[in-house]
């Protein structure tokens, strides 16, 4: 991949490349999986290839921050097993990406984009049917232990694994995952946040071997990073106060307009 062409960017692109910056900040302390629409962003602007590899860095300064804030609500039982299947998701995204041109790469985004979009449509209409669970800050998760756990648990992991790794759009997968295992907010906000540290710094080995990650997109990112950290604030300080019916509905909007956007490009 030639990276050179990462430069030539207009004054608008980069404006919208930092709003898409700033809105990862906010999405990984306020809604995850809110950054599908950076993703877009991202994709729209740069070669659909590219835009993996620039996005990666910035997810992992975001997931810094969210760590930093909610570092004591993580679940690590839930992790520890996640962990085997999403790496299984990694790999085979890789393979992906190693056959896969810049087209299908786009078209894959643009179509994974509209599937997470369902699944987040699927996911609301479950949550409001099981609503009246009670919103307990950081009560336990329900039990991992049992064989339709570990079923569930393989089954998202290597999903979210494979999105994220070809997309780095595993949010609305492992959201779900959360969601169903009966995680309250602080809770979820924790698990995710360790969680997405851990498989995008990962990730970065592949994506360096791929050639989607080297010096000309670290600049790149180096000039973005400073707007993750006014979104990260500025989610920590709404995710108490923030209509999250309404946000999550914009979010889904702009994601199909930002796959369909992809697909018909």
């Amino acid at each position: 991949m030639n990276t050179m062409t990462l430069w030539h960017i207009s004054g608008w692109e980069f404006a919208a490349l930092a709003a898409a910056a700033l809105l990862v900040g906010f999405s990984k302390t306020a809604v995850s999986g809110a950054n599908t629409v950076s993703l877009a962003i991202f994709a729209a602007v740069l070669p659909a290839r590219a835009s993996t590899g620039v996005l990666l860095p910035i997810l992992i300064v975001g997931d810094v921050l969210a760590v930093l804030t909610y570092r004591r609500h993580a679940h690590w039982p839930t992790l520890w097993r996640l962990f085997p299947a999403v790496a299984a998701g990694v790999v085979i995204g890789t393979l992906f990406l190693v056959w896969a041109d810049d087209a299908v790469v786009r078209t894959s985004i643009g179509a994974i984009l509209l599937f997470m979009a369902g699944v987040t449509l699927w996911r609301r209409r479950r949550a409001e049917a099981g609503a009246g669970d009670g919103a307990g800050a950081d009560d336990e998760p329900d039990s991992v232990a049992t064989r339709s756990g570990r079923a569930k648990a393989r089954s998202y992991g290597v999903l979210g694994g494979f999105t994220t790794m070809v997309a780095n759009a595993g949010g609305p997968v492992m959201s779900m995952y959360l969601l169903s295992a009966g995680f309250r907010k602080l809770g979820f906000l924790g698990t995710s946040a360790f969680f997405f540290l851990i498989v995008n710094v990962t990730k970065v080995p592949f994506s360096v071997g791929l050639g989607l990650i080297d010096g000309h997109s670290l600049l790149l990112d180096a000039a973005l990073a400073a707007f993750v950290v006014p979104g990260a604030l500025i989610g920590k300080w709404a995710v108490n106060r923030i209509n999250q019916r309404l946000f999550e509905q914009l979010v889904i909007a702009a994601t199909i307009i930002g796959g369909l956007q992809l697909l018909l490009r």
